[in-house]
């Protein structure tokens, strides 16, 4: 046994056709018996949190879903969790690269791969912030040469639910401008948390401009409301 429950549902995503979706049981799992977790900075309340789906994830898909894929165009999921944006993008031929610093997040992309029927895709461990130079990116290297750290430039870069902390030194702004094309585009889902100005500003720092779309859903069967913001961030070009 892993030493974790999980559970298949079937998953809509507006546009697409439903994908098949493995998952933790619920935020009572956890398991780290070597310590990958802990030492990347994952405690035990958080550790749960890559392998749940989230509304906001959910809205990031359903905007992947319905841009049309360009050819040459190299998108970036950061934060991925299950990589339900990552999984649509891929399904539908994008070249997207799915990244988490989850020491399971790999492990779950694969099965779901699995059982959708699709080929493999590109996989990185990514993680921004204080802990992002610690001697474990070369231990993780090291340890699974296949998950190796994030690298190069993006056309465009999405992520959900990731303003989650104060972010006073501007570290996830940083992140996405070094692994952003001079000209890039930007896509993070917020359900209105209260980082959501700081990164703003953190983020125009790095030359970007944003346009927010305001997203709402009614609480239905089986569905809870939902109020967040998609923002979208544009750089033209950068010297």
């Amino acid at each position: 046994m892993p030493g974790y429950l999980t559970k298949q549902e079937d998953i809509p995503v507006a546009g697409v056709a439903n994908l098949l979706i493995r998952s933790l049981l619920d935020r009572q799992q956890f398991t780290d018996p070597d310590g990958a977790a802990a030492r990347v900075g994952i405690s035990s309340a958080a550790w749960p949190l890559f392998g749940l789906l989230w509304p906001s994830g959910t809205f990031l898909a359903a905007r992947l879903a319905a841009r049309p894929v360009r050819a040459g165009e190299r998108i970036l999921e950061i934060g991925c969790g299950l990589a339900l944006a990552s999984l649509v993008g891929h399904r539908r031929g994008a070249d997207v690269t799915a990244s988490d610093c989850h020491p399971l997040a790999a492990d779950f992309l694969q099965e779901n791969l699995r059982l959708n029927g699709l080929a493999p895709m590109k996989y990185r461990h990514g993680r921004w912030g204080s802990a992002s130079d610690w001697a474990g990116g070369a231990h993780w290297q090291a340890q699974a040469p296949a998950q190796c750290v994030v690298a190069g430039r993006y056309e465009l870069i999405i992520g959900s639910d990731l303003l989650y902390e104060r972010d006073e030194r501007g570290e996830l702004a940083a992140f996405i401008d070094c692994h952003a094309m001079p000209a890039a585009e930007v896509w993070i889902i917020d359900p209105n948390r209260g980082n959501r100005a700081r990164f703003q500003r953190n983020m125009e720092r790095q030359g970007f401009a944003l346009n927010e779309v305001r997203l709402r859903q009614a609480a239905g069967a089986g569905i809870a409301a939902y109020q967040g913001r998609c923002l979208v961030y544009r750089r033209d070009c950068r010297p």
